[in-house]
């Protein structure tokens, strides 16, 4: 059942009863037109016309609200329709060069999105579930995701992120997300991300309904918003698979405890790190993940043990040149990129057991910078 967190319910029925929302869950095509709720937070009090999120945020701050987001640095916008929340990079969250990993940057992005999913309403059970997918026993999981950062954060820096869903095709969601840095304002980082509906039972792939979708579009912005909205941007780009034999390789990855989430299943972000075992030395000493693409097609169990794969990724422009240090060299394949050296890479996760893919990434890398 859909469940309030501000309001201290824990089912519909009782939220409906505490807050009197009427016509939240109407017909798909009336809620598109005109996406009114009329709600009261107590017997005496007159009802008048809100949004259903305006609905959600006044049933908030008239109920009252937990330690914990009371705590937190994040809210909805004005209009409902995204939610931005700040962050201050801590130690434990940072290199040996006092910067952001990208893993830190991806769980971030990871605990907003959740974060949104809670404000409106959705399930706390770590899969941001509407009250049909529950019925259904449907869950979202992961299709793709790409992140681009321009800048990483330091140690200390405090970022802002704001986050917000729509809809993407016949299967599936999209979620978005731009960082900021709060003492610049600085665009330093964008991601987008694909999410596909499974059966959490037979565990297929499933058309997203029109009664689900009625569940979450009044939460989406009206018309359509896109991180990178540049025609052929690279969150676009098709990634090839990575055939045998290849130049560098990590075998024999093994997921830890820690690597496994509340759903039980190895989190998004471990696929990050296996896909940076395999790159070149050379490469990790010299330039800094500037992008990287991930489609996930298999999911990953605590006891399965994974082969990382990389190789060079040949563009058009790019060529072969030999980068070592101590007299060692290998070669990768390196293009020009707004007048610096960018290395490419194409990624493959596999079973060790029977090479089944598990995901295929691709990663570009720039020359760090003089800091």
């Amino acid at each position: 059942m859909l469940k309030f967190p501000y309001c201290n319910v824990t089912d519909l029925n009782q939220a409906l009863a505490q807050c009197r929302f009427v016509g939240l869950l109407g017909p798909l095509a009336s809620r598109r037109q005109s996406p009114l709720a009329v709600v009261s937070c107590s017997p005496s009090s007159s009802e008048f016309s809100l949004t259903p999120v305006q609905a959600v945020m006044s049933c908030q701050q008239q109920v009252g609200s937990s330690l914990v987001n009371r705590l937190r640095l994040g809210g909805l916008t004005e209009d409902g329709f995204s939610y931005k929340e700040k962050f201050i990079i801590r130690g434990f969250e940072v290199g040996i060069n006092k910067i952001a990993t990208i893993e830190t940057i991806a769980n971030l992005l990871q605990e907003v999105g959740s974060n949104h999913a809670q404000s409106v309403g959705f399930s706390t059970d770590g899969f941001g579930t509407s009250p049909t997918m529950r019925k259904l026993h449907l869950i979202w999981v992961t299709a793709r995701m790409h992140i681009e950062v321009y800048k990483y954060p330091a140690w200390r820096d405090v970022i802002e992120i704001e986050t917000w869903f729509q809809n993407e095709g016949r299967i599936g969601t999209r979620r978005d997300w731009i960082l900021n840095d709060v003492a610049t304002g600085e665009v330093i980082g964008r991601a987008t991300s694909k999410w596909a509906m499974m059966n959490q039972d037979t565990r297929r792939m499933q058309k997203v309904s029109d009664d689900v979708k009625e569940e979450y579009l009044v939460f989406c912005p009206r018309e359509p918003r896109l991180a990178f909205s540049e025609k052929n941007n690279k969150s676009l780009k098709r990634i090839a698979k990575l055939e045998d034999p290849v130049r560098y390789s990590k075998l024999g990855l093994k997921p830890r405890r820690a690597d496994l989430d509340m759903n039980q299943h190895v989190n998004n972000v471990t696929y990050i790190g296996w896909v940076l075992e395999s790159i070149p030395k050379e490469t990790i000493d010299t330039h800094e993940l500037q992008a990287i693409t991930l489609d996930y097609r298999r999911e990953c169990q605590q006891y399965n043990v994974v082969d990382s794969l990389t190789g060079l990724e040949l563009t058009e422009g790019s060529k072969m040149v030999s980068v070592g240090t101590n007299g060692s060299a290998t070669a990768t394949a390196t293009t020009r990129e707004d007048g610096h050296d960018c290395h490419r890479f194409l990624h493959l996760l596999r079973l060790s057991s029977d090479g089944r893919e598990i995901n295929r990434g691709r990663t570009e890398w720039r020359k760090k910078p003089t800091r």
